[in-house]
């Protein structure tokens, strides 16, 4: 039976707090919390440090190129499910990987905060690179082990909690770096935030290793090196409807990362303080978030995977349009509340029904190596086309038309879904992971 369809009756129709309160959920938003905070460091954090170092608006948005290293993770990802550590593989393949690759994220987090932008701008993109790899490998650990660690039926509130931990890491390190820049410097800023990459660290060894980690059964030796390779990506593409689902994961996502990758900008230009930015981000974002997570949950438990993911798509695409509104009317509180409200708890509900269906495409065999394909594919288009284009478009055409190109960039993805539905092409897509 497919996890999927309306289908997920037994568990997800009992969504409730106490499905939130499950080990393997509670273990998702800790992981969440280090996955998402490195994206804040070499994200809006960082445009907002570069912009008031007095860098030009089209080499900050040209470091948005860094996040591209999240992208190419699929070309080292099959070493998470293959390679064995020396020594820390003790603890579980899985585990010894999230302890490296959480202390890599903690030393490259200090090494960018301890740079001088304005000094040395080649240094500081090489930071935010290296910030970028050593993220994007724990990134691939945290969602094999979060896959790993849910039963089909916690698919829907876990990725709501990892994607809830994901935003507190996110906003948690962005608004602590602005408090603390504000009040020390930005070196210190990024010392306290390195703090962060301890959450997954801590899960890991507490938890243990998942009982659904299967690896694959060649065991040892170049076969074993070569199966690895190519094995997670010619299993996923055997399934009926893999090439459109894949199409659908490039293309849903254009609109929103090319919006949410430009919000500082906006803010500054808006003339909003640091202090109103973390206010509004962190403070308006984060309860708006909890209650798009809470009412993801409801529409996954009662509309089936199809619909809901359906419903997020519209709604995300929306949330663009809020930000075309808030940039014709300027510099408002109240619209910066409302565009920022609306854009955190549409993606709360993206992060509990498109994540869910991202995961149950994994075959549990290659977790590491297809959901490192999957997540990589989601964004890589919007990114490209941020650190490409964005800085210069904006320069061209204003705020509010940019947001306007943002929302209709939207739409495609909307319509392949739509048709993946009518055919049952999603359903036929899932993997093992999705299955009980």
């Amino acid at each position: 039976m497919l996890a999927s369809t309306a289908e997920h009756n037994d568990g997800q129709r009992k969504v409730g707090i106490l499905a939130y309160l499950e080990r393997a959920p509670l273990a998702a938003l800790f992981l969440g919390i280090s996955s998402g905070f490195p994206y804040a460091m070499i994200g809006v954090t960082l445009t907002t440090r570069l912009k008031q170092d007095g860098i030009d608006r089209s080499t900050i948005t040209a470091f948005t190129l860094a996040f591209l290293i999240y992208n190419l993770k699929p070309l080292w990802s099959w070493i998470v499910d293959g390679v064995r550590l020396p020594m820390l593989g003790r603890l579980g393949q899985r585990v010894s990987w999230l302890i490296l690759t959480g202390v890599l994220v903690f030393g490259a987090v200090v090494y960018l905060g301890a740079l001088d932008a304005s000094a040395s701008i080649e240094r500081t993109a090489f930071a935010a690179v290296l910030v970028a790899f050593a993220a994007a490998t724990m990134d691939i650990v945290i969602d094999a082990y979060r896959i790993e660690l849910l039963e089909p039926r916690q698919l829907g509130v876990g990725s709501g909690m990892s994607q809830y931990g994901w935003r507190i890491g996110q906003a948690g390190a962005g608004a602590l770096a602005l408090v603390v820049a504000a009040r020390a410097d930005w070196h210190i800023a990024y010392y306290a935030c390195a703090v962060l990459a301890l959450p997954a660290i801590v899960t890991g060894l507490v938890v243990g290793e998942p009982e659904r980690h299967r690896e694959p059964s060649e065991k040892r030796g170049l076969r074993r090196t070569t199966a690895a390779l190519w094995r997670p990506f010619a299993e996923f593409y055997a399934r009926r409807g893999a090439f459109l689902a894949f199409a659908f994961i490039l293309l849903h996502k254009i609109g929103d990362t090319l919006a949410n990758l430009t919000f500082r900008l906006l803010f500054d230009d808006l003339h909003f303080t640091n202090d109103e930015i973390a206010i509004y981000d962190a403070a308006v974002g984060f309860w708006a978030y909890l209650v798009g997570i809470f009412v993801g949950g409801l529409l996954y438990s009662k509309l089936g995977m199809n619909r809901s993911v359906m419903i997020s798509l519209l709604l995300m695409a929306v949330s663009n349009f809020s930000f075309a509104l808030l940039s014709a009317a300027g510099h408002s509180n109240l619209g910066m509340a409302g565009a920022i409200g609306f854009e955190y708890f549409t993606s709360g509900i993206g992060g509990v029904c498109v994540v869910a269906y991202f995961s149950a495409l994994c075959d549990l065999r290659f977790t590491a190596s297809q959901y490192a394909l999957i997540s990589a594919a989601a964004s890589v288009l919007g990114r490209l086309l941020t650190g490409t284009t964005a800085g210069a478009l904006i320069d061209r055409v204003g705020y509010v038309d940019f947001y306007l190109l943002t929302t209709v960039a939207a739409l495609p993805g909307i319509i392949l879904f739509w048709i993946m539905m009518r055919t049952g092409l999603v359903d036929e897509a899932i993997g093992s992971a999705g299955r009980t």
